[in-house]
């Protein structure tokens, strides 16, 4: 497996990652209207105009992806998708850590998930991540916000 940058020209298959990825998260809240799932394809090449694409590649297959960009001076990362065939086996991890050194200086990165999200929850604080907040967004869903400071000023 290899994390690259991706481009324009991989949005449609993550996007098809990005569905099935959060397709648990959806069933969990039972919400199928969440971002990730309705997100259309233009929507998500528009996304490359202001964010940093990492894919994660098996046998010329994207199996995962994240995103970041800077915003007041930290990273903000976002959608950390892995195909479900493919989770629990570190890709995720890569991923995370690749996005973090593709952004050499900054010290601190943001990033949110659900608040039931337990397993995302346990993955980024296993990389580091503390919820620093939470806000509710809806009925039944709450997002966690965390942050990682690589030191502090």
């Amino acid at each position: 497996m290899i994390v690259k940058r991706a481009d324009v020209a991989d949005a449609e298959d993550i996007l098809a990652v990005q569905r099935l990825a959060f397709r648990s998260e959806a069933e969990a809240y039972q919400d199928f209207t969440i971002p990730p799932m309705n997100q259309t394809l233009a929507e998500l090449k528009s996304d490359f105009g202001n964010h940093l694409f990492l894919k994660a590649v098996i046998d010329a297959r994207i199996v995962g992806s994240v995103r970041g960009h800077l915003h007041n001076g930290s990273c903000h990362i976002g959608r950390l998708v892995v195909h479900p065939r493919f989770q629990g086996v570190g890709i995720g991890t890569l991923l995370m850590a690749s996005i973090e050194m593709a952004f050499p200086g900054v010290q601190r990165f943001e990033l949110f998930t659900g608040h039931r999200s337990e397993r995302n929850i346990r993955l980024y604080e296993k990389l580091g991540y503390r919820i620093f907040r939470t806000e509710a967004v809806g009925a039944g869903l709450s997002l966690a916000f965390m942050e990682k400071r690589l030191c502090d000023k």
